[in-house]
């Protein structure tokens, strides 16, 4: 079995027509979508495109649809409330665009996902951690706060994702992997993501940027400009994201 591990979408709908286009390339068995299909300029385009996927597909859920759904249900969770405007605003505008019926689709997403893959053996996805969908790991984050996260889980390898960046380490004796963003990466523009069965394969997508800041800008995406800016033309850099992972922590 071959696993195309889609995460961190961000309603980046060129992007991950771009992604697709290899994916369907590559001939996997399933398609599995990491969480964070949302928030994002193009959220209802983004997720039909996903809901009909003619390879099989399976999803999580990520703390950004989890934020989504609640706004969906009129619910202010902890977070919205404290958090800047400049991010409730984009959660807030994404749970209008979605349609009456997608409530339902995202309740039945779980929060991990296990699957054994030929040559690599049980793998379980989630979206930050095994344990919650907002915690921060990268690849540079000391493995002794790591040890109680990752050990003692029953499976080879684990793939989450949440911080954007592809990372491949060693936690005790379970493998760690970030399949990286397809929709708002950090580091070089473009998109990322991972391939799986039987060998684990970072991946790298390149499109027509420029297009797809077109695009974005023109949608109703009340923060467009800045999305096709700092998402898709000049995505921060690695190490400036690392620096601030890295406070939070």
């Amino acid at each position: 079995m071959r696993i195309a591990a889609l995460y961190d979408i961000h309603g980046n709908l060129p992007a991950l027509e771009a992604v697709l286009r290899e994916v369907d390339q590559a001939a996997v068995d399933l398609i599995l979508v990491g969480g964070d299909v949302f928030p994002g300029p193009m959220p209802s385009e983004t997720l039909e495109r996903l809901l009909s996927l003619q390879t099989p597909s399976r999803f999580i859920l990520g703390n950004g649809d989890r934020e989504v759904m609640a706004q969906m249900a009129g619910v202010e969770t902890d977070w919205f409330r404290s958090a800047q405007e400049q991010w409730r605003d984009p959660v807030r505008w994404t749970a209008q665009q979605l349609a009456s019926e997608h409530p339902h689709t995202l309740n039945a997403w779980p929060a991990t996902f296990k699957l054994q893959v030929n040559g690599i053996g049980r793998v379980l996805f989630c979206h930050g951690t095994p344990r919650n969908d907002t915690e921060v790991v990268t690849r540079l984050t000391p493995v002794e706060r790591l040890l109680p996260i990752f050990e003692g889980l029953d499976t080879p390898l684990v793939v989450c994702g949440h911080t954007h960046m592809q990372f491949d380490r060693i936690v005790g004796t379970t493998r760690v992997v970030n399949a990286g963003s397809v929709g708002m990466p950090y580091g070089e523009p473009g998109a990322y993501w991972l391939l799986l069965g039987p060998e684990v394969a970072l991946r790298f997508t390149q499109y027509d940027l420029a297009n797809a800041a077109d695009r974005i800008r023109d949608t109703e995406y009340p923060q467009a400009d800045d999305f096709a800016r700092r998402h898709v033309l000049e995505p921060p850099s690695q190490d400036k994201m690392l620096e601030a992972f890295g406070r939070m922590e």
